[in-house]
């Protein structure tokens, strides 16, 4: 890796360019990523390639995508004596991300990034909603982000997008990362989330699901009564006893699980 091939580089602001630096925690990514020679891995927001070098000697192809058209020949030069990558030069939201990959050969599907702070959301987003069949998603992003992603009922943190990635995926931190990492510093330090797939749960009517989790946690400060207030009010009462729960109880205090049950009888 070589981290000189940046020293006259300008960062754009408006990609939220911040290249992590630190040898030992790109390495730990890809330690703990657990990336093998099955492995296809999809990284988004590649910069200076210095995460996708330690990544194409792990995997068995990396995939990465970079909107910034003006790093081709530093991430060329990067990666000139590595022979299973792909960098595609588009902004990655705008993808079909099967297409791009529907002629290599894996195993699994691993995503693996240091991503844009102001599209963290979205990118995780797109990879349920277009039905990518990614196995785990190992990303570094914003603390104060990554602590909502993992957040835990009656905390403050715990919000819709809790619910809806828990939904989906088992969460766990997996490293802290200072902010002295990268180049140039953020005014905030980051985090390694883990996004593990998996099908525990499954609501009647998934589209009311998550329309009723959206509709709960509308007013943060409002209780259930006012939130849901369109939904109706005896029976959903009349379940949410049924669940040492009422309509003072507020969304924060309850769990995913519950969610679901709530959902389910709604609709009886």
């Amino acid at each position: 890796m070589n981290k000189e091939l940046i020293k006259d580089y300008i960062f754009k602001k408006k990609f939220g360019q911040n290249f992590l630096k630190d040898e030992n925690i790109l390495r730990n990514i890809g330690d703990k990523s657990e990336v093998d020679k099955d492995t296809l891995v999809i990284e988004i927001g590649v910069g200076a390639a210095f995460l996708t070098y330690y990544l194409t000697e792990k995997a068995k192809y990396v995939v990465g995508y970079e909107i910034d058209e003006s790093l081709k020949e530093i991430i060329e030069k990067q990666l000139e004596n590595k022979n299973n990558i792909k960098i595609i030069f588009a902004d990655f939201l705008k993808r079909n991300v099967m297409d791009d990959i529907k002629d290599l050969d894996y195993k699994k599907i691993f995503v693996v990034a240091n991503l844009p702070y102001y599209i963290t959301t979205p990118i995780i987003t797109k990879f349920i909603e277009d039905k990518i069949p990614v196995d785990k998603i190992v990303v570094m992003v914003q603390k104060e982000v990554g602590d909502r992603f993992n957040a835990k009922v009656n905390t403050k943190e715990y919000n819709s997008l809790t619910v809806y990635l828990n939904y989906y995926f088992d969460i766990k931190k997996l490293l802290d990362v200072s902010r002295n990492c990268f180049v140039p510093k953020p005014n905030v330090d980051s985090v390694i989330i883990e996004f593990k797939k998996h099908n525990k749960y499954k609501a009647n009517n998934e589209d009311l699901f998550f329309k009723l989790v959206r509709d709960a946690f509308k007013y943060k400060r409002k209780n259930i009564r006012n939130n849901l207030k369109n939904y109706p009010q005896e029976k959903l009462e009349n379940i949410l006893k049924s669940i040492n729960l009422d309509l003072n109880s507020r969304a924060e205090n309850i769990t995913l699980e519950q969610f679901i049950y709530i959902c389910n009888k709604i609709e009886e």
